[in-house]
């Protein structure tokens, strides 16, 4: 399993450093993966609850490992797709996501499903990937696999959110208002060398499926791969340069 937590650490420490979480708040994670973002805000919410929520049944199940192993009793996670599980109506005083909301079928009523579950004048606070041409990650690594391809790394759906205009529009359909964007700037992690980054990369099926089956052919790609990610190690591991938005939003007061 591919280790977000160890890709996403500067990301995730923007986001919790941009919540404000109560002692007993209720907040819900969007897109939760293996639960770190869940349990930090657990933590915090110590006399409240947290729901972390995510389509993957392996993540899942490890997020709920890992949360029995560090004793935490208030939080819970589901497996489900936030644009159609249920959700509670206006228990949430608190939505979070980190880069968990970009793959919905049908953004709008996702976050509207999402709005729903949030009290009126709650806050959702969340991380989305800029613009695909603007992450060094998704464009150097796609490069060494197929120079002169032009999908991404990630697929375009990673990047559904990276226009400030569509993210407004979105949300406001959905019953957002306040919407607000801040550019981030984060290298991301892939590994404390070359051979350990090429692995973590193999885990991600986005990569594997670019690589050819022709065993000389794939030698060399995973040749040029691993040259890229050379160029990018550094005296604490191999880094990519991206950009995210930081985006808040709240629950209009009138629904």
């Amino acid at each position: 399993m591919f280790d977000y937590d160890a890709e996403l650490v500067r990301y995730h420490a923007r986001l919790m450093g941009a919540v404000d979480i109560k002692p007993d708040a209720r907040v819900l994670d969007v897109g939760c993966g293996t639960g770190q973002t869940t349990r930090a805000a657990a933590r915090a919410a110590y006399a409240g609850d947290v729901i972390g929520v995510d389509v993957s049944t392996a993540m899942v199940a490890r997020a709920r490992r890992l949360s029995t192993d560090e004793g935490l009793t208030n939080v819970a996670f589901e497996c489900g797709d936030a644009e159609s599980h249920w959700l509670p109506p206006g228990r949430f005083t608190l939505a979070i996501s980190r880069f968990g909301t970009m793959f919905f079928t049908d953004p709008t009523a996702a976050f509207t499903n999402i709005a729903r579950s949030l009290r009126p004048g709650a806050p959702l606070v969340q991380l989305v990937w800029q613009p695909a041409e603007r992450q060094e990650w998704a464009t150097a690594i796609r490069a060494a696999l197929t120079p002169g391809g032009s999908a991404p790394i990630g697929g375009p759906d990673a990047f559904s959110l990276g226009h400030p205009d569509t993210i407004q529009a979105v949300l406001t359909a959905a019953g957002f208002t306040n919407v607000n964007l801040i550019a981030l700037h984060e290298a991301i992690y892939y590994g404390p060398d070359v051979v350990a980054a090429r692995d973590n990369l193999l885990a991600l099926p986005a990569v594997t499926a670019m690589l050819p089956d022709a065993p000389a052919a794939r030698d060399r790609t995973l040749q040029r791969l691993e040259a890229q990610l050379r160029d990018h190690q550094t005296s604490d591991g191999v880094w990519f340069d991206s950009c995210a938005w930081l985006v808040t939003a709240h629950r209009a007061s009138g629904q």
